[in-house]
C-alpha cells in the first residue's frame, strides 16, 4: 500500500503538471489577445493605478509557476522505495532494494523501515501543495466573479460556464468560478483532516492511517477537474474594452504619477503626496478628474506645475513609464510573455 500510494501520487503529479501547463497556456493566450488593454489595478479592492491586463494575468502565471516547482520538488521525497520494510522491522529475505528502485524508476530507497511504514508526509505535502494551487485558482475565480458583476462589468463569461436562475429571468450566474472557489475549501479540509489524523499516532502503523486515501483521491479529482475547466473558461472569456477604459480614466488612478511629476520638479515625495491629495479633494468637489483641471487651477497648488503635467495624467503614459523589469510597462510585459512561452516549451 505504501508503495502503491507513492506511485499513485507520482502519476497524479505528472497529470497535474500537464494541466497546470495547459492552464498557463490559456493565460498567455488571453494576455496576448489583449496585450494593449489597460485596466485598473487594485489595492483593498479600490482603484489604485493603471496596469496592463496582460500584466495582471501573468501574475497568475507566476503563482502557478511556483506551484509547478513545488510539485516537482515534492516528487524527490515521494519517489522513494519503501519495499523491504515489511511490517516495521524490515524483511528477512535478501532482496535487492536498489534494483527494485531502479526498475520502478524511483530515485532512492528509504533509510529506516519504521519511518517508511509510518510515513505519510508525502501525502500531506501533496495535499498542501494542492491547497496552495487551489488557493491561486480560487483568487482568480474570485476576480472573474467580481468582474462579471453589473457593478464592475469588465468581462462576459461564456454561457457554457454560467447558468440562469429558476426564478429571475435576467440572471446569468458565474457557476464554474463559484464552484472552484467553493471546492478550494474542500481541499483545505482534506489537509487539516490528515494532519489531525497523523498528529497523535505512535510509531509505526495504525489503522487511523486508512483515513489518508479519501482526502488524497478527492484532492486529485478536485485539482484536475478545476484546472481543466478553468483553462477552457479562459479561452472563451471576453473583456469589455470600453468599460475597462472608462474605469481606468475615472478614480484618480494617475495620482501617484502626478506626485512623481512633482518630485521630478524638486519636491520631496512627502510634500508632493500632500499637494496631490489637496488637488484630488478640489477635483472631487468639482466632480472632475485630475486631467480635467486647467493649468491655472493646478498652479494654485504648486507653481512648479507646467504644461508638461498633462503628459503625466494619461493612463497609457503612466504605464509606459513603468519600464523596469517586472513592472507593467508594455515592453517588459511583452518580454514576460516571451519568457513564459519559452519556459513552457522547455
Amino acid at each position: 500500500i505504501a508503495l502503491d500510494t507513492r506511485l499513485f501520487i507520482k502519476n497524479s503529479t505528472g497529470n497535474i503538471l500537464q494541466l497546470i501547463r495547459e492552464f498557463q497556456l490559456s493565460l498567455i493566450e488571453l494576455a496576448e489577445k489583449n496585450h494593449d488593454l489597460i485596466m485598473p489595478g487594485y489595492t483593498h479592492l479600490q482603484r489604485a493605478q493603471p496596469v496592463l491586463l496582460a500584466h495582471h494575468l501573468l501574475a497568475y502565471y507566476e503563482m502557478t509557476k511556483r506551484d509547478t516547482q513545488r510539485y516537482k520538488e515534492a516528487l524527490k521525497r515521494t519517489n522513494v522505495l519503501p519495499l523491504g520494510s515489511a511490517a516495521l522491522a524490515g524483511t528477512t529475505f535478501n532482496i535487492d532494494r536498489e534494483f527494485l528502485s531502479k526498475e520502478l524508476r524511483l530515485q532512492r530507497i528509504t533509510a529506516n523501515s519504521m519511518d517508511a511504514v509510518s510515513d505519510r508526509d508525502f501525502i500531506v505535502e501533496f495535499i498542501f501543495i494542492s491547497s496552495l494551487l487551489m488557493m491561486h485558482l480560487s483568487r482568480l475565480c474570485e476576480e472573474l466573479i467580481i468582474w462579471s458583476t453589473q457593478e464592475f462589468d469588465f468581462i462576459e463569461i461564456s454561457d457554457s460556464f454560467a447558468t440562469g436562475s429558476s426564478i429571475m429571468p435576467q440572471k446569468k450566474n458565474p457557476d464554474i468560478p463559484e464552484l472552484i472557489r467553493g471546492k478550494t475549501g474542500r481541499v483545505y479540509g482534506h489537509l487539516i483532516s490528515l494532519l489531525t489524523t497523523m498528529k497523535g499516532l505512535p510509531l509505526t502503523y495504525n489503522k487511523d492511517m486508512q483515513e489518508d486515501k479519501e482526502p488524497l483521491f478527492d484532492t486529485v479529482d478536485t485539482v484536475e477537474k478545476s484546472l481543466s475547466i478553468l483553462s477552457l473558461l479562459l479561452r472563451e472569456i471576453d473583456f469589455k474594452k470600453e468599460n475597462l477604459k472608462k474605469a481606468t480614466e475615472n478614480g484618480y488612478l494617475v495620482a501617484t504619477d502626478l506626485a512623481d511629476y512633482l518630485v521630478t520638479k524638486g519636491l520631496t515625495f512627502r510634500k508632493a503626496h500632500h499637494i496631490v491629495g489637496d488637488m484630488i479633494l478640489s477635483a472631487q468637489k468639482q466632480n472632475k478628474e485630475l486631467h480635467q483641471l486647467d493649468l491655472h487651477e493646478m498652479k494654485h497648488f504648486s507653481s512648479l506645475i507646467g504644461n508638461d503635467v498633462y503628459a503625466w495624467l494619461d493612463p497609457a503614459s503612466c504605464i509606459d513609464r513603468r519600464n523596469i523589469k517586472g513592472a507593467t510597462g508594455p515592453k517588459e510585459v511583452k518580454k514576460a510573455v516571451r519568457k513564459a512561452k519559452k519556459e513552457l516549451q522547455s
